[in-house]
């Protein structure tokens, strides 16, 4: 597994994680332990970077439990998704209790009352309970938001998704992102499964053997990861037999545009 510094971040970060959405929205004993078992193997393939957010009910709760005694282990990313002050310190009080009183990258949600709680944000890594901040959209109407975001100097690291059907993202986030030397944290890598409903052909990938994959989710994974300002991509999964598959597609050698161009052929095409 390769490990990429997220932008001017502070962080080193693998570049395979672990998105949390639905996924991690669980109660009850045998769906926790199948949480726990998940986090187990993602620790286990070297890609403990985890993130969640307030908004995706229980995940920010089954995460921390399932890290309870290797905190240490893991870096967590998660999110405030809150419209007033108040909300906001509400769930940050929340979110720090369940991963032992830090949060390694703590971001606003789809910038929600972005200003506000950035300003809560800055107070707690001046507090040493948070280590780098940034900040999340994932619709494009968003986008000129985002980047006067990224200028404004508050954030160290941005999400965004990326696949070969979404690729506004090329036109300003990511050069802008570059420029500034923000971490890029990429979600839906798979399109939100829109791009695993019908994969192509196993032959079809032949030409990228060479590169490691084997499987369509793997070479999503790497089409993305062959762009070097994208740092790490969090595809969730509920099987943890996914793990070792998508980790896989962590390590050198990366796509070159010939590759990429194929990936996107076969998405699209």
């Amino acid at each position: 597994m390769e490990y990429r510094a997220l932008g001017a971040s502070g962080l080193r970060v693998p570049v395979i994680g672990l998105g949390t959405w639905r996924t991690f929205d669980v109660r009850g004993r045998e769906a926790e332990q199948n949480v726990r078992a998940i986090v187990d193997a993602t620790l286990a393939a070297g890609a403990g970077f985890f993130d969640s957010s307030p908004m995706y009910g229980e995940a920010e709760r089954a995460l921390g439990h399932a890290l309870a005694g290797r905190r240490a282990a893991a870096l967590v990313a998660t999110k405030l998704w809150a419209s007033s002050a108040a909300e906001g310190r509400a769930q940050a009080e929340r979110g720090l209790g369940f991963f032992g009183g830090h949060v390694d990258l703590y971001q606003v949600h789809n910038l929600l009352a972005w200003s506000t709680q950035l300003s809560l944000l800055e107070e707690l890594r001046e507090q040493g309970h948070v280590r780098a901040i940034g900040a999340t959209h994932y619709n494009p109407t968003a986008f000129d938001e985002l980047a006067r975001v990224m200028r404004s100097g508050r954030v160290s690291a941005i999400q965004i998704p990326y696949n070969p059907l979404e690729r506004e993202v090329e036109r300003i986030i990511l050069p802008l992102a570059a420029d500034l030397n923000l971490g890029v944290v990429i979600m839906r890598p798979f399109g939100e499964r829109t791009l695993m409903r019908a994969p192509p052909a196993a032959a079809t990938l032949t030409p990228l053997r060479p590169f490691g994959v084997t499987t369509w989710p793997q070479a999503l994974l790497k089409w993305i990861l062959s762009d070097p300002r994208c740092h790490v991509a969090i595809p969730a999964t509920a099987h943890v037999a996914h793990l070792a598959e998508n980790a896989n597609a962590g390590a050198p050698p990366w796509f070159g545009p010939e590759e990429r161009a194929l990936v996107a052929h076969l998405a699209t095409g």
